[in-house]
């Protein structure tokens, strides 16, 4: 039975939560109107991702201004996709165009971006239909779905600072103004990569910048007078009056979470129709990956970890003992004793 419904109604951080605690294998997708977006997941972890806006030209384009491809390859390539219906990256891995730590790369960076990007829609509709899900055994991608999640929240958090004002999809062009010799090294890097083509997200894959550090490099670069936007961003015109009703990351954040992970327990019902038979070593696995994912989202909202893993959630494993959890301005360490109640030997889990 599919899950659908509208992310005003059950958010996106809501979905891939459910999907990675119940280890599902299917297909999600999240239509915002201006795009649509297939995500496929193996036992709750992402394999492929895709849009309808961005297609697999746009990934050839990219691969060939890192100069990791030619022109010519990339021609050959889709033409030989056109007849055969593989996806790009094989063609290419399989011509000898391009090595395979060089695609996984690219695709894994691309991935990455397209969920973060779907993490900025306000609305928008969305479907996960269980399915079988093919492995693609010439470039093997899992993408961690508790990683990409901590990803999502950070780019919520950075992007408040230019909701509005710009989007990955945003393009700009030189205006032609002489260069003053007082640009940083990353003013210069982004400023180098703007030719009319590039949008916010291609340049980032480029220049080794994250998307918002691009964001905000070209926004200096356009009050400087040496940028202009090329055109407006479809998803501007299409829900920026939505967006800037909302917060970035909405207060009460933790409290949002916790709820939500009580609803994933509610809703396991609703996929499998029946209870989990977990050891109490796998209890205290999945426990320690809920607290370092809250553990992080606090983080994100108050600017330190807590002192504590009381404001938080539970603080005790399994076997009724309390967490090691140790924290400073650096980072954090969380473990349970495991069933020997003693820190440090080897049936810790972490």
């Amino acid at each position: 039975m599919a899950l659908e419904g509208t992310l005003k109604e059950f958010g996106l951080a809501d979905i891939l939560q459910l999907i990675y605690y119940q280890r599902k294998t299917g297909v999600l997708t999240v239509d915002g109107g201006f795009d649509r977006v297939r995500l496929l997941f193996y036992e709750g972890n992402i394999v492929f991702a895709e849009s309808s806006k961005r297609g697999e030209s746009r990934m050839g384009k990219l691969l060939m201004k890192k100069g990791l491809i030619k022109q010519e390859q990339l021609d050959t390539a889709l033409k030989e996709q056109k007849t055969n219906g593989l996806r790009l990256g094989n063609i290419l891995l399989r011509m000898g165009a391009i090595s395979r730590d060089d695609i996984k790369d690219t695709l894994t960076n691309q991935f990455t971006e397209l969920v973060s990007y779907v993490f900025t829609w306000r609305q928008g509709r969305y479907e996960f239909a269980p399915q079988g899900i093919p492995i693609d055994k010439d470039i093997p991608i899992s993408l961690d779905t508790q990683h990409i999640l901590m990803e999502g929240l950070r780019v919520l958090d950075e992007w408040s600072v230019v909701e509005g004002k710009i989007t990955l999809d945003s393009i700009f062009t030189k205006t032609g103004a002489s260069v003053p010799e007082a640009l940083t090294d990353e003013e210069e890097n982004v400023y180098g990569l703007v030719d009319s083509e590039n949008d916010v997200s291609t340049i980032s894959s480029i220049s080794g910048l994250d998307n918002f550090q691009v964001s905000k490099v070209l926004l200096s670069l356009y009050e400087k007078g040496l940028v202009d936007r090329l055109k407006a961003p479809e998803e501007a015109r299409a829900g920026v009056k939505e967006r800037k009703k909302a917060r970035a990351i909405p207060a009460g954040l933790i409290e949002s979470v916790i709820a939500a992970l009580f609803v994933i327990s509610v809703l396991f019902f609703y996929f499998s129709g029946e209870a989990p038979r977990k050891t109490r070593q796998a209890e205290a696995s999945e426990s320690l990956d809920n607290l370092r994912f809250l553990i992080e989202v606090y983080k994100v909202e108050h600017g330190i970890y807590p002192e504590g893993l009381e404001r938080i959630g539970s603080t005790t494993d399994p076997w009724g003992r309390s967490y090691v959890y140790k924290a400073n301005a650096e980072g954090f360490t969380l473990s349970s004793a495991g069933p020997d109640g003693v820190a440090g030997t080897a049936d810790d889990i972490h």
